[in-house]
């Protein structure tokens, strides 16, 4: 039934030739699907949430906390094992390697499979946040409806940013922060025929989620800031961008996996019951953290003292601020558990609420000594910032994400101070983000558009096939008969079971040209190994590296240990410069 309504808008849209305006109508369905989705998710995790809620108020000390996680983990792995089959691709660098490897197709079942997933994980408690997998649905939304269409891999690579967007801004209820967070983390550039559908799709987001469930996740109210907070919005700046390495790092290592000889079954209860120790310690650990935090804005900073093992000392301020440190180190710890042991969530709550609690620790901090008044909940709001910019690196998605928050733009100053302190500190650890930093390093896919570019192209239609095969037995009298009727630069010297033996090159044959050839002589004194072979199916970028690193024009092609045929560099440049020719007409919507 699909394919015939695919073919029928097909067909409509040829007819009435309204393909420049094509993208535009799919970046609003995608739009209006991601809205309901992200309304849905948020629906499924509070009413979750509130639930587990309810039934730790009736026992002491939160002691279901001890349990909760670990149900919801072991139905996460249940779900993906048994139900799922275990082809749900969880994380943003997942969607990233969907990009690069495979032409912007994603599966299905990733439309529904990370709300499912992801509710049950966060809604039990685990300390995760929703919007990865949100993203990753917007993603698959917008992946699918491409493929619905039969559209190029460039428009499904911008429907996938359209989805993201759409499902970040409904989150947020933020449609700018919605579309800077795509082309930041997705595309990785900014161009006005891209922003506009991505536009279009985060704007419908927004509105579907106002109309359908408006509740946000939480309600920033700041102040205009003063001139003498602003050597300490250069400490939190500092101090956020130290922190965004310590989330990068013990992050990345928790979230592999922990328990990793065991089955995922044990895996799942032996860290949902260690996250539920930690969530009996520090209950504000539970879930996204967004209640906690809401609280501490609203002015109730003792909320925090809530069941806790601790709340006889913490009326002591600096007891206190030791509490405060300690969340801020363990949340992200908490995190890592939760994804480690099998569950579906992302860093991006856990950032902000780590963010968030290290400006409530400098503002706490500050106002204890008396020497002056910070207002905590801008330092709460800059924090937040903070955090996400030296963690994404994606300032411009930190900043207009709090701004659009706090609905304003009083705090746009030490919003831009923070957010690019705690940058240039990430990026002295880390060049790339910690998407793009685990792909470089392990899968070797990198975020530049040449990379991408690149492996657009089918490595089949730039190998030569057409090539005469020697043998090194063969007398050089006989070789120099074929060369004079071919036009070729070098020859592959095969074995009997067409296995490369080496290569002639005619750089070499031109030293020996006029020399006297003796009888004895064979293909096999001539010949020479090649500098290096490509392996059928590796990356065109990596052939492009080859080509660059070794300084040659043409290398031999390999399948199944047998020789198929040459690539050159200049097949490979014109191929290549094909494909700008051709995305760049895709890239521009109004001139097709």
């Amino acid at each position: 039934m699909l394919k015939s309504i695919s073919y029928k808008i097909a067909r409509w849209r040829l007819k009435k030739n309204t393909q420049r305006n094509f993208l535009i109508y799919c970046s609003v369905a995608v739009g209006l699907i991601g809205g309901l989705a992200a309304v849905a998710l948020k629906y499924l995790v509070h009413l979750m949430e509130e639930l587990s809620r309810n039934i730790s108020s009736h026992l002491p000390y939160h002691i279901i906390y001890v349990f909760l996680p670990a149900v919801g983990i072991l139905l996460t792995v249940a779900w993906q094992h048994l139900i799922n089959r275990d082809k749900i691709q969880k994380g943003i660098g997942n969607i990233l390697i969907n990009i690069k490897k495979n032409r912007s197709n994603i599966r299905s079942n990733n439309i529904y499979s990370h709300l499912i997933t992801s509710s049950l994980t966060v809604g039990f408690g685990g300390s995760s946040g929703l919007e990865a997998p949100i993203v990753c649905t917007g993603s698959a939304i917008g992946s699918n409806v491409g493929k619905l269409f039969n559209l190029s891999p460039y428009e499904k690579t911008v429907l996938i940013a359209a989805g993201a967007s759409a499902g970040i801004a409904a989150v947020f209820n933020s449609p700018i922060a919605g579309v800077l967070f795509a082309l930041e983390i997705l595309i990785g550039e900014i161009t006005i025929p891209t922003f506009i559908p991505l536009l279009i799709a985060s704007a419908t987001g927004v509105v579907v989620a106002k109309v359908l469930y408006s509740r946000q996740l939480f309600h920033l109210v700041t102040d205009g800031w003063v001139m003498t907070a602003l050597p300490f919005y250069v400490i939190l700046g500092l101090l956020c961008g130290w922190i965004a390495v310590y989330i990068t790092k013990v992050a990345g290592k928790l979230e592999k996996g922990i328990f990793t000889n065991q089955n995922r079954y044990v895996r799942a209860i032996g860290g949902g019951l260690i996250l539920g120790f930690i969530l009996m310690i520090f209950p504000a650990l539970f879930g996204e953290g967004y209640h906690y935090l809401q609280e501490i804005l609203n002015g109730n900073i003792d909320a925090l003292k809530e069941e806790s093992f601790f709340s006889q000392w913490l009326s002591n301020p600096w007891l206190m601020l030791l509490f405060i440190a300690a969340l801020i180190l363990m949340k992200i710890v908490a995190a890592g558990i939760t994804i480690g042991s099998g569950g579906n969530g992302g860093t991006f709550a856990p950032t902000m609420f780590t963010g968030a609690f290290l400006g409530l620790f400098v503002a706490f901090a500050v106002n204890q000594t008396g020497l002056v008044h910070l207002n905590i909940s801008n330092f709460i709001a800059v924090g937040m910032a903070g955090a996400l910019s030296g963690v994404l690196h994606a300032p411009l998605t930190s900043i207009f994400l709090i701004a659009e928050i706090t609905g304003g733009y009083i705090l746009f100053i030490p919003l831009m101070i923070v957010s690019a302190i705690s940058y240039i500190i990430s990026r002295v650890f880390s060049k790339h983000n910690m998407y793009w930093h685990e792909l470089i390093h392990e899968k070797n896919i990198h975020p530049g558009q040449d990379y991408g570019m690149l492996n657009q192209i089918s490595l089949d239609s730039i190998i030569n096939h057409d090539f005469k095969v020697i043998s090194k037995e063969m007398p050089v009298s006989d070789f120099y008969t074929i060369l004079s009727n071919s036009k070729a630069n070098i020859f592959a010297v095969l074995s009997k079971h067409g296995q490369l033996e080496g290569v002639v090159w005619m750089d070499e044959i031109r030293k020996h040209l006029f020399e006297i050839v003796q009888q004895e002589d064979t293909v096999a004194d001539i010949m020479v190994a090649p500098p290096a072979i490509i392996h059928y199916g590796e990356p065109i970028s990596d052939v492009m590296d080859m080509f660059d690193g070794l300084d040659v024009w043409q290398l031999p092609v390999i399948k199944d240990d047998k020789f198929i045929g040459f690539v050159s560099k200049s097949a490979l440049l014109n191929k290549y410069r094909e494909v700008i020719i051709s995305q760049h007409k895709q890239a521009d919507i109004f001139a097709r």
